[in-house]
């Protein structure tokens, strides 16, 4: 038996129309009184924050908003959201969005205390000190970072860093799917994709692959994959909207614990250099990625097929996913989203530079490796 260590969030409660309870949750599950929403000004714009704002209020809370997150946020905005924390005395912090809200929550929880500088905590296990509350509200249905332990910083013009620390991990993380009725089919389709291939993954991760993660992986395989067209097509379904919303939380699960690899090194050099939303990123890789990867972890794939109902290959696999990427209407090709064939070298370059993703992946990835993927991709 290979020993393994399992880490989750202290609690989650899925339950629709839970954020405009937020306030009653909070003053019973932790007692504070001066609670910061972090969440960025487009949620702000739509009026999601409103209501949270108002329902904290409600409950004769103190709240304050940060709503300068943005995509790929960098260490200005989390260094912005702190002192804004401190100068509110804050003493509870909530993640409201998407991936960058909740990573930048995990951060000011953090920093908050003063006993850190950011710069002394990214890497693997470098939190020494303590952290505030942490409560994280995804508004989206695919990153998973509401039950992980990381998050991710733009450290330069294309350069990012990361924290990984269980100390990260929430005290609760609130699934309501009501939350993700506005999303747009494209939003829906991109994020959907990049929370299965945090269950794929995380099902072949070289290094830490665990039958807890495996079983959560599989689950939220499962549960993505019967509700993702219909959360594109049909996008007032609530079944189909709770189902991707719970099937992202279990992969995120998933691959915080045996984490992702090649399909993730690939794809944030595409976000660093060209913006692309991450979850799209992912979706352009992954299926050169698996047939990559196929010589090594076709056996894996070929289970996960027919779990899926997919076929009993590896090759079934890929085109299942193909075949969703079609039907939900996402760019399949990197020339698509206005990635230049001159810009290949560069992206395998900086692709090589993910050494903490590249490890766990089933299969060696060389720079020229690299190359000839993003080429496949184009």
């Amino acid at each position: 038996m290979i020993a393994y260590n399992f880490n989750s969030v202290s609690s989650i409660l899925v339950e629709d129309g839970a954020a405009h309870n937020l306030g009653a949750t909070l003053k019973a599950r932790f007692g504070c009184q001066k609670p910061m929403v972090i969440t960025d000004m487009g949620l702000v714009r739509l009026g999601m924050v409103g209501s949270v704002m108002q329902a904290l209020e409600e409950a004769e809370l103190h709240p304050s908003l940060y709503d300068g997150v943005e995509a790929d946020p960098s260490e200005k905005v989390v260094l912005e959201a702190v002192k804004a924390a401190k100068a509110h005395g804050s003493d509870l912090i909530v993640g409201f969005g998407g991936g960058s809200s909740m990573d930048v929550a995990k951060l000011v929880a953090i920093l908050c205390t003063g006993k850190q500088a950011l710069g002394d905590i990214y890497g693997l296990d470098q939190v020494s000190g303590g952290r505030l509350p942490l409560v994280q509200v995804p508004t989206t249905a695919g990153t998973g970072s509401e039950v992980t332990q990381i998050a991710i910083v733009t450290t330069g013009e294309s350069t990012k860093m990361g924290v990984s620390d269980k100390t990260l991990l929430a005290d609760l993380a609130i699934l309501d799917a009501t939350l993700t009725k506005g999303l747009p089919p494209h939003i829906t389709a991109a994020t959907g994709i990049d929370a299965m291939v945090h269950a794929i993954e995380a099902y072949t991760s070289k290094i830490k692959k665990n039958p807890i993660s495996d079983g959560l992986a599989r689950q939220a395989l499962l549960m993505l994959g019967a509700n993702i067209e219909v959360a594109c097509k049909e996008g007032d379904n609530m079944e189909a909207r709770r189902g991707m919303l719970v099937g992202a939380t279990l992969a995120g699960q998933a691959f915080a614990n045996a984490p992702v690899a090649g399909v993730h090194a690939l794809a944030y050099p595409l976000g660093g250099h060209f913006h692309i939303p991450h979850g799209l990123s992912n979706a352009l890789v992954l299926p050169h990625v698996l047939r990559f990867n196929e010589p090594v972890a076709g056996g894996l794939y070929a289970e996960l097929a027919e779990l899926v109902g997919a076929g009993n290959s590896a090759a079934a696999l890929i085109d299942w996913l193909e075949r969703i990427a079609d039907d939900v209407g996402i760019e399949k090709r990197l020339r698509d989203v206005g990635v230049k064939e001159g810009a290949l070298p560069m992206l395998a370059d900086d692709a090589m530079l993910q050494e903490r993703l590249l490890v766990n992946n089933p299969r060696e990835i060389t720079r020229s490796d690299a190359l000839e993927i993003y080429e496949a991709a184009w």
